[in-house]
């Protein structure tokens, strides 16, 4: 049987004796754990191109598994996409309401997704504002914003288990008609306006610089390096260049 939680998303519940839903087993609920983990990590470093069977063999769990808590790889990309969006959002806020200085906020945002990874999540429907704010040929923009960036590599990964593998290029993957109106990305637009507002009319962020550069500065100062210090050290060394380039003269 399949259930909404408190976040509407679908989740498999087992009958209780009288005929109502009763909550996850403890062995359910903790392939659920592995399941979302497995899919941040697979979806991270190779975009939400990845088939699911990937993200089985990430959780070390078999496919039906995946496939019982999540219907369709969309529900599974949706709630991936839905989380990663709150805590880009909650971060947004809590910068606007901790730090006085525009800039500092802004900043403060910036660094603080940067560094919890949250950039390579971005939900398609929040990448394609830049789309909408560039000037291309009408069918080369209608293509863009139908599909997500993917992170392309071939380097040598560590899957967390000690084993090597290498990122494969994956196929771009259309944006379902559900993701394209998710009010979770709407609410994270308005908050980074804000912020993108205040350091724009304090002068301290250049005046072409959108929201859409914001969101991309994100997306791309997060690489996916297979050695955790040399990714940090990357994503800050870069970000720190990015920060200089927002900057107004």
């Amino acid at each position: 049987m399949q259930i909404q939680d408190s976040y509407g998303q679908l989740r498999t519940a087992q009958a209780a004796p009288n005929g109502r839903s009763a909550p996850l087993r403890v062995d359910a609920q903790r392939n659920l754990e592995h399941v979302l983990r497995a899919a941040r990590e697979v979806f991270g470093e190779l975009g939400y191109g990845a088939p699911m069977e990937d993200v089985a063999r990430r959780a070390r769990v078999g496919v039906g598994t995946v496939y019982r808590r999540f219907p369709s790889k969309d529900v599974l990309v949706r709630r991936i996409a839905e989380e990663e969006t709150a805590r880009l959002t909650e971060q947004a806020r809590t910068a606007l309401g901790q730090e006085d200085e525009p800039w500092s906020a802004l900043s403060r945002f910036l660094r603080t997704s940067v560094a919890s990874g949250a950039g390579r999540l971005l939900p398609p429907q929040v990448l394609r504002v830049g789309v909408d704010e560039v000037l291309l040929p009408a069918g080369v923009a209608e293509d863009a914003a139908r599909v997500p960036q993917q992170r392309v590599s071939v380097a040598p990964v560590s899957n967390g288990y000690g084993e090597l593998g290498e990122q494969r290029v994956v196929a771009p993957r259309a944006v379902p008609a559900a993701e394209q109106d998710d009010a979770g990305a709407a609410e994270l637009l308005e908050v980074v306006g804000r912020l993108v507002d205040r350091a724009r009319e304090a002068g301290e962020l250049r005046p072409d610089v959108t929201v859409s550069d914001v969101l991309l500065v994100i997306a791309t100062a997060a690489p996916a390096l297979p050695d955790a210090v040399q990714q940090a050290a990357a994503s800050s060394r870069l970000l720190d260049i990015l920060l200089e380039g927002l900057r107004s003269r």
